[in-house]
């Protein structure tokens, strides 16, 4: 993982997902875990929790000191203030913490602490959102899918899910609620996590909007994800059984994805016009955009990301090598078919005809 150790800025983890999924257990790990370094961890409550007391050396008023040197530090009304104290703090020398991990509750919607990070005058120079984590009950996620639209929202908006209680089910249950979730969410990376175990190396340095990131990371970071292939499949008689696909969830219908690989560089003009146009047209709805992106005239490609109307600054990819400069660009949005925003990525493809793009009306599954 390449770092650029000139960018003084903390990162931040937003840690979310259904509820009774296991955040709470993988946090746990987290901490336990030495190689994680010193984190400020941000809670909702210290009630709900639940973090091992055997942890828990000390305790104020706002602040728990964890055996391990990580910091606890409840949620006491704005999160920006209760950021911008921890910051404070430890530039001040009195408290020592590496990164920082928000817990959100079962039902928090992701997309204001993002934005909180993107906007807040402070933050925006102290801090780095360093990836959004969901975790996902292979147990009773398919239900929680149905029946809460805010857990389908937490899997679309994230960098990575984790799958707890995969013990729990059957290999052919496993299978169709990783389909279901690479549906609502094709560019985030699957790992699985049994009582917290197994995750906690994964969960670090997954934006590729940093300062100093590799090629690699970038390029991954904006593209789709290819299926686990099944380690059985050509072995006669031995491979996984084929489920049948589920029908689409309501919720699930409401959140399409769409991404688009151009082989040549774009246009400044080109680029700007489809944003524009996406962020006016439909940008409330924009979960998250992304993608790594090669104008015509410039040298090294740039990554880019927004949520609804608030947009990161750009980050040059200044290490750029290699005669690739393709561009590659997700979005993932609610009430916005697939259609509807692959034709609004074909907008990039066709660059922009001499005509208006005729907007485009509706919601929904096609």
């Amino acid at each position: 993982m390449s770092m650029d150790f000139n960018d003084m800025r903390v990162p931040v983890t937003l840690l979310t997902g259904f509820l009774g999924a296991g955040k709470t257990t993988l946090l746990n790990a987290v901490l336990a875990d030495a190689s994680a370094g010193k984190i400020a961890v941000i809670v909702n409550e210290f009630g709900e929790a639940g973090l091992d007391h055997d942890l828990i050396e000390t305790t104020s008023e706002e602040i728990v000191l964890m055996q391990s040197g990580c910091l606890c530090c409840s949620v006491r009304g704005d999160l920006a203030r209760t950021m911008s104290s921890l910051i404070g703090r430890r530039d001040r020398g009195e408290l020592d913490f590496e990164r920082v991990v928000i817990e959100t509750t079962g039902l928090a919607d992701p997309g204001p602490i993002l934005q909180t990070l993107q906007v807040d005058y402070v933050l925006t120079r102290t801090t780095r959102m360093d990836g959004v984590v969901t975790v996902a009950d292979a147990r009773n996620g398919p239900a929680t899918l149905d029946a809460q639209f805010e857990a389908v929202s937490q899997a679309a908006m994230a960098d990575l899910i984790v799958l707890s209680k995969t013990d729990l089910v059957s290999p052919e249950e496993l299978r169709s609620f990783e389909a279901r979730l690479r549906a609502i969410n094709p560019s985030a990376p699957i790992v699985a996590a049994v009582r917290g175990k197994g995750a906690s190396a994964r969960l670090f340095g997954l934006s590729g909007l940093r300062r100093g990131v590799a090629p690699s990371d970038a390029v991954a970071w904006t593209s789709v994800a290819a299926p686990a292939p099944d380690p059985l499949a050509n072995l006669s008689g031995l491979g996984g059984a084929k489920s049948e696909p589920a029908p689409v969830s309501p919720h699930d219908a409401r959140i399409g994805s769409a991404s688009i690989t151009l082989d040549h560089p774009i246009p400044d003009v080109v680029f700007d016009r489809w944003l524009d146009t996406l962020v006016s047209l439909r940008g409330e709805d924009i979960l998250r955009v992304k993608g790594i992106v090669f104008l015509e005239g410039m040298n090294a490609p740039f990554v880019f990301h927004g949520v609804q109307q608030v947009f990161d600054p750009p980050v040059p990819v200044l290490n750029w090598t290699g005669g690739d400069r393709r561009s590659r660009i997700v979005v993932i949005a609610r009430d916005m078919s697939r259609p509807e925003l692959q034709r609004s990525l074909d907008m990039l493809r066709a660059h922009i005809p001499q005509t208006e793009a005729e907007p485009v009306d509706g919601a929904g599954p096609p």
